[in-house]
């Protein structure tokens, strides 16, 4: 009975070490793989970090873009439908901030009986130059907020396209077709020049 009690004692101890050696090997892989993953998270997270730097970097506002240098300037809207300023004839006042190759900022302000300002986000593509008259016509899209003032205080949506047409070094032709959503949908075209910065 003893010997078979200690038979028994051993096979356990045996057991045990096997199962203590088992867990602690498991434990030991579970540690390199969490060391693993936790060294590919950051090894993300850094690149994901660089990514978000190289962008802000990009990032000047003013700068010249695919369709050409930023400006501000004068023009005219005029009202082909709708309710609101954007659907009504009036004065402009227009601009183009260059931030990326790619990416503009384009705030107007409307001027009728209110004042009404577009703020856009546009993309701007590559310019065809024409040949016979050394002209380059650069189309741009995008979206934004149209905010009213005045009785009709308003935000809705906005979505413009339009040209750039630069007329010398200086001076940069620029027209529009605004689409604005709040109650009533107004559809303008923008004409105008800008100076160019």
């Amino acid at each position: 009975m003893i010997n078979l009690f200690v038979n028994w004692q051993s096979g356990s101890i045996f057991g045990m070490t096997a199962l203590i050696l088992s867990v602690t090997g498991l434990t030991v892989r579970a540690e390199t793989l969490t060391e693993k993953i936790s060294s590919q998270e950051n090894s993300n997270l850094q690149r994901k970090s660089d990514s978000a730097s190289a962008i802000a970097q990009q990032i000047e506002p003013g700068r010249t873009t695919r369709s050409g240098s930023s400006y501000w300037g004068l023009g005219a809207n005029i009202g082909l439908d709708g309710n609101t300023s954007v659907g009504e004839s009036g004065l402009a006042v227009i601009s183009k901030i260059g931030l990326t190759d790619y990416l503009s900022f384009r705030p107007s302000a409307l001027i009728d009986d209110n004042i009404t300002f577009l703020l856009s986000l546009t993309v701007d593509f590559w310019g065809k130059r024409f040949s016979k008259e050394d002209l380059r016509i650069a189309p741009y899209l995008g979206g934004g907020i149209s905010l009213a003032t005045g009785e009709d205080d308003t935000v809705g949506l906005l979505i413009t396209g339009g040209l750039d047409i630069p007329l010398s070094a200086k001076f940069t032709a620029n027209t529009a077709i605004n689409v604005n959503l709040i109650d009533n949908t107004g559809v303008g075209l923008l004409l105008g020049v800008g100076y160019n910065f």
